[in-house]
């Protein structure tokens, strides 16, 4: 139930876009804030969620009090922010308290890490630091200044793309550091 409510996110996340393009016609705010709101709390009351899982869950279901309260559509651009924010927050405080975010995922396939591959690891989070934060930047921009289509386009679509970019540019290197060592 924890995956299936985790994957219904992850499609919600890329579909958001679009749905506020096209339902802002036909949906008042409040219903994506109840939508919205629902599944994060399903996701949180759901049986296993860890400490992290429930931590992000406060200001997304902050962020819907406020969407269902103000039922003003502007803010309806501010959730892809804040879910580059908390993730900026997530890889940037692993990089200050326990380990990397990108070292725990590598963790999992291989536990025993060599020395050399941690600080890989930790090299790959700074990365995705970097990229959560230019990312933060063109949203806000984006959200604050850009039309809906625009906004649509980036965070939509472009935005993926650029982590799917990263995320395969990361694995071949990845490879050629394995191939090294």
């Amino acid at each position: 139930m924890t995956r299936l409510i985790g994957l219904l996110l992850l499609g919600v996340g890329i579909a958001y876009p679009f749905a506020v393009y096209f339902g802002l016609q036909h949906l008042s705010p409040r219903v994506f804030a109840v939508l919205l709101g629902a599944l994060w709390l399903l996701r949180a009351i759901s049986p296993g969620p860890r400490a992290l899982q429930r931590w992000m869950t406060v200001p997304v279901l902050a962020f819907c009090l406020l969407l269902g309260v103000a039922d003003h559509e502007d803010l309806l651009r501010w959730y892809p922010v804040l879910v580059n924010l908390m993730l900026l927050t997530l890889f940037g405080s692993s990089l200050k308290i326990g380990m990397p975010v990108v070292e725990r995922m590598a963790r999992l396939r291989e536990p025993a890490l060599p020395a050399h591959a941690v600080r890989y690891t930790r090299r790959v989070t700074e990365v995705w630091v970097l990229f959560f934060i230019a990312n933060l930047g063109i949203t806000i921009g984006l959200t604050l200044w850009a039309p809906l289509a625009w906004w649509t386009l980036y965070t939509g679509l472009i935005a993926y793309l650029l982590m799917g970019a990263l995320f395969l540019a990361e694995w071949l290197i990845r490879q050629r550091v394995r191939a090294a060592a």
